[in-house]
């Protein structure tokens, strides 16, 4: 997937699309013997999730929070702005049982069994048919999470779409994605009238990671506390830093099943409104810098060495 950063990175939430609870299909393939990091089905999947329907496009609001530019290891995207034409090959990869409940970008809980999927561009919500041209098939999936944010990814699927694409056992696959407009281009709803002036956020500066607001890709991590932490003492990593609280949290969910051999605790640090996605302390700068190359290895961007 996605950081499978995989920063993740990751407000008004419009409702996910229902799940179909109808009877069960063979067990799909695994690789070589088993899903990646036990990334596969969940313990209760739907009966058959062969029957559960495309998403289905409709006109929604825009996020956004999902719409100014962003930077997450090291790498910087513009989302669009707008509902319009975009058309794209390239690999798909998959998201399963790791991330299930956890936040997407958009602020819904992510659905593994629902038609949804992870994009770096494309507007929050938006809608895709994703096209497998290895075997024909094809899926209608919703857009509301950011990433993926390993190498040259180019869209993260739900457990659901990967398996009706045949992409599971592979792990990832060529697609080509289209956007579908439902009825007339719809631009972002208009920003809220703010009653007082809004302090205006000051760069970050050049040693840390700079994001705008978002991301929807092994010893086991303390849990991260869901609201921000204070600073820690001592060398952290950072991996993002985010505008808005909730695409932090949705970057944060997302490394946590990408990073979980970190011996030290993913956090949210906010300052100055700014959300930033950390790790640490370390006991010194040596062993920070090993993990660093080593989450370098992993997602495809090295984290910032950063000193509080």
């Amino acid at each position: 997937m996605s950081l499978t950063l995989m920063i993740s990175a990751c407000g008004s939430a419009p409702k996910s699309e229902p799940s179909a609870k109808v009877p069960a299909p063979a067990a799909p393939a695994t690789r070589g013997g088993g899903f990646y990091l036990d990334d596969g089905p969940g313990p209760n999947p739907p009966a058959n999730i062969d029957a559960i329907p495309d998403a289905v496009p409709r006109l929604e609001p825009l996020h956004r929070g999902a719409m100014r530019p962003y930077t997450v290891m090291g790498r910087s995207y513009t989302p669009m702005t707008r509902l319009e034409p975009y058309k794209a090959r390239g690999v798909a990869t998959w998201y399963g049982r790791r991330y299930h409940g956890k936040p997407t970008a958009s602020g819904e809980p992510y659905d593994m069994y629902a038609m949804t999927a992870a994009h770096t561009l494309l507007p929050i919500p938006s809608y895709v048919r994703v096209t497998n041209p290895a075997n024909g098939r094809s899926v209608v999936v919703r857009v509301n999470d950011r990433g993926p944010f390993i190498g040259d990814r180019l869209i993260d699927l739900s457990y659901v779409a990967a398996h009706r694409l045949g992409l599971l056992a592979a792990g990832s696959g060529m697609v080509e994605v289209e956007t579908i407009l439902p009825g007339n281009t719809v631009a972002a709803e208009p920003p809220a009238p703010k009653p007082a002036p809004v302090a205006v956020i000051k760069p970050l500066p050049p040693a840390v990671i700079e994001s705008a607001p978002l991301p929807p890709v092994n010893a086991p991590i303390v849990a991260p506390a869901p609201a921000a932490a204070t600073a820690a003492a001592g060398p952290s990593l950072q991996f993002g830093a985010f505008g808005v609280r909730e695409n932090a949290e949705s970057y944060l969910a997302r490394l946590q099943g990408q990073l979980d051999w970190l011996g030290s605790p993913l956090r949210i640090v906010a300052t100055d409104n700014v959300f930033r996605v950390q790790a640490g302390p370390f006991a010194n700068e040596a062993t920070a810098r090993e993990a660093a190359e080593r989450a370098a290895a992993q997602l495809g961007g090295k984290p910032v060495l950063v000193n509080r």
